[in-house]
């Protein structure tokens, strides 16, 4: 499957393109750049998440919402804060203290983010809400 994806590093470096080898469990991937350049390999650990997304452009008025619809079947509602101070709240089933990564789905179900692959090494705080 090809997926949508912004990679975005713990130094700020973000870049936009879409791969078909990212999975969880693996330490690195592939990213053929949406600009069309040379596919490149990207290492997980150097990362602070994946995102998964509807579209590149996003919708630069969106605000999204921390206040959100109740989702049922994605997990309970977290509350994560990166290491550069950016806030992400949402639900997760797959966070635990002595894993490397977990998912996030956003709390605003129009988010232009479908999904989250964070890295724990990136995070200031996580909490649940």
């Amino acid at each position: 499957m090809n997926q949508k994806i912004v990679v975005r590093y713990q130094d700020g470096t973000i870049l936009k393109g879409n791969s078909s080898d990212f999975f969880p469990n693996k330490s690195q991937f592939h990213l053929r750049p949406a600009d069309g350049g040379e596919m490149m390999v990207v290492n997980v650990a150097d990362l602070k998440g994946v995102f998964t997304v509807r579209s590149f452009e996003g919708d630069p008025e969106k605000r999204s919402r921390r206040q959100d619809v109740e989702q049922s079947g994605l997990g309970r509602k977290i509350k994560v804060v990166f290491n550069d101070g950016e806030i992400v709240v949402g639900y997760t089933s797959g966070y635990s203290p002595d894993r490397p990564a977990f998912f996030v789905f956003p709390a605003d179900p129009d988010d232009n983010t479908e999904r989250i692959f964070v890295v724990a090494a990136a995070t200031r705080s996580i909490e649940f809400l």
